[in-house]
């Protein structure tokens, strides 16, 4: 063998070791850039993928609990269920001798827990027998506790009271806006419970009581239908907390019924005259 073909030789077997050196050190990269190509391949083509929503998917889900969702109920609706238990019907008698009796009828409101009944004082003015019916359906004779003839105001109490009674929440007028929701709450025409609802329609009106010489300043003026029979019963906003005590209306004609214009004294001024004071 010449010299040349041992050299060649040698150098054939450094260039197998330095290969093999290259393929030992480059063996864990190679394994680890294949495995991470078989992550990528599993998770992309095994894996199930949540599919994404689309805007119809979304708006048939609104949809659907849309229609599914049940509708609060109206403030009317809460303040009736609010008040209705410190309502009161009101009839009174008028006996004259030699002569037919008269019947009356009016609202009033239970304001605390005595069972005080707070009503107009032209309701039961010159009343010789006064009844009164409750919620529950319990009738009783009431006896006249005071009366307040400048605010045409009244508090009787019933000499038999329901064995639970509910006062009404005062609230505050001067917290009132005119156009805020008002309701009223009577028996109008002796329709128990009858409820109407309007706005405040003005503040410090001043009201002439019909058949007297009574001027009622500061008064609470709406629109929510009130009739006879509505006079003594609550003004409420619509949180269902009593505002005013209805007192009056006025029509231009000589008829007895309601045009849109009715008044109401404000509970915080009902209350003073009293002798109390509002629980604001």
């Amino acid at each position: 063998m010449s010299e040349s073909s041992g050299s060649t030789i040698e150098r054939f077997k450094g260039r197998m070791k330095n290969t093999a050196s290259f393929l030992r050190r480059g063996l864990p990269f190679a394994s680890g850039v294949f495995a991470t190509l078989v992550a990528i391949l599993i998770y992309h083509y095994v894996l199930v993928l949540p599919n994404q929503l689309t805007t119809e998917d979304v708006n048939a889900s609104v949809a659907q609990v849309m229609a599914s969702a049940t509708a609060p109920p109206a403030y009317s609706a809460q303040v009736y269920q609010i008040i209705q238990p410190s309502l009161v019907l009101i009839q009174t008698e008028e006996r004259h001798q030699n002569a037919r009796s008269g019947f009356g009828l009016g609202s009033g409101v239970i304001v605390n827990s005595f069972g005080d009944i707070l009503t107009s004082l032209h309701v039961i003015a010159g009343a010789t027998r006064i009844t009164v019916t409750f919620a529950d359906g319990t009738e009783s004779e009431a006896q006249v506790m005071a009366e307040i003839p400048e605010l045409d105001l009244a508090v009787i109490q019933a000499l038999d009271t329901p064995l639970v009674i509910v006062p009404a929440i005062l609230g505050n007028p001067s917290a009132m806006r005119i156009g805020d929701e008002a309701y009223v709450v009577g028996n109008p025409f002796g329709l128990y419970g009858s409820m109407s609802s309007g706005v405040i329609s003005g503040f410090d009106r001043t009201f002439r009581v019909p058949s007297s010489n009574i001027e009622i300043p500061g008064m609470i003026q709406f629109d929510a239908a009130a009739n006879p029979g509505n006079s003594g019963g609550p003004l409420l906003n619509r949180a269902g907390h009593v505002i005013g005590i209805v007192t009056g209306l006025v029509n231009p004609t000589d008829e007895n019924f309601f045009v849109g214009i009715g008044f109401a004294v404000p509970i915080n001024i009902a209350v003073g005259g009293m002798g109390g004071s509002p629980p604001y």
